[in-house]
């Protein structure tokens, strides 16, 4: 078996202005349109898939699918752990320069770390690369 390695965590500073930038949501809060097909909590290995969310979403429509943390906080205010409005209200008032078109929502829980490093985890940085056209992500946890 193979042993992933926490040491090289992959960092690249940030040298643009926030006012020029655009802002995506990644979210391990497993956080999904109410349309969408809902994570499998019933994988004991935990569910890989994520969920691409419009940048025009409201949170009314979305929810939260998770069951390895209490998410009670999430579900009366999923800016908790999918801050959309939050990024709304800041471009708003000009601190950033935009919304990118598409977030990604995932159930960040998974015994499946190498598939999640290898597989996973590039799919979703090439949606954010190439579809919603991000500056930086603001990344949370569940």
């Amino acid at each position: 078996m193979a042993v992933m390695s926490r040491k090289c965590v992959p960092f690249t500073p940030f040298d643009r202005e926030l006012s020029k930038s655009t802002i995506a949501i990644v979210t391990a809060g497993g956080v999904h349109r109410k349309d969408q097909t809902a994570y499998n909590i019933a994988d004991e290995l935990g569910d890989l898939s994520f969920r691409i969310i419009s940048g025009d979403a409201e949170t009314s429509d979305l929810m939260v699918t998770h069951h390895h943390y209490d998410h009670t906080d999430a579900d009366q205010d999923l800016n908790v752990v999918f801050p959309l409005e939050r990024l709304r209200e800041l471009k708003e008032q000009g601190f950033i320069g935009g919304i990118a078109k598409e977030h990604i929502g995932y159930m960040g829980y998974t015994m499946q770390l190498k598939q999640m490093y290898e597989e996973t985890a590039p799919a979703i940085a090439e949606e954010i690369s190439k579809r919603s056209r991000a500056d930086a992500v603001v990344l949370t946890g569940g």
